[in-house]
């Protein structure tokens, strides 16, 4: 079936929300801008707190229900209201938190291909996991799968990590992650793929 096929579009996508993903509805997202074009896929690390895998922190972030008091690393981001479109575990379980039809606060200040304020016109994908540390098999499984429902439902150009909208001040995914694979997977051409590779 081709991409135009509304008994696809309909099986797997309705209003942004992708069909086999948790859906936790963040309040942390805003109206993309009108000529916005959703061509770039975010790739990013994290855990809560940092290295420690499991639990529900991750997703009480996103939804602004984290108990700052509940670890002392918490008062380093307390406050913080940010969001991702999805949530990748570390198992492959997949959830979900924005519309990818509306704009997730998770890039920050960033530029890409020419063009900066990536949340604008990207979407972002959150792995359970530490910069520059492995991910798991399951994880690689689920984000092919993602990306793939993601590239046929959206003009998707260019996949990218955080640290190449944000380079200086991310550093995740980081040298853990494994594009070659993902490059692999998904058959796309280098184009597609960040154009300089991570630094040591």
């Amino acid at each position: 079936m081709t991409r135009s096929d509304p008994v696809v579009h309909d099986a797997l996508w309705r209003g942004g929300w992708y069909r086999f993903a948790a859906h936790l509805a963040s309040p942390n997202f805003g109206v993309r801008p009108r000529d916005a074009r959703v061509d770039l896929l975010v790739i990013h690390s994290i855990s809560l707190p940092p290295g420690q895998f499991g639990g529900d922190k991750v997703e009480q972030l996103f939804t602004n229900q984290l108990d700052w008091d509940a670890h002392h690393y918490f008062k380093t981001i307390e406050g913080m209201q940010v969001s991702s479109h999805f949530y990748i575990r570390r198992n492959g379980d997949l959830s979900q938190f924005v519309s990818c039809d509306d704009r997730a606060w998770h890039a920050g200040a960033s530029r890409y291909r020419g063009r900066s304020n990536c949340n604008d016109d990207s979407i972002g994908i959150e792995m359970e996991g530490l910069e520059g540390d492995l991910f798991e098999p399951e994880q690689y499984e689920t984000l092919t799968s993602l990306c793939a429902a993601l590239m046929a439902n959206y003009p998707i150009a260019h996949i990218a990590g955080h640290e190449h909208i944000a380079p200086g001040r991310k550093a995740d995914p980081g040298a853990g992650f494994d594009w070659p694979s993902l490059q692999h997977s998904l058959g796309l051409s280098s184009r597609y793929l960040p154009r300089t590779p991570i630094p040591d």
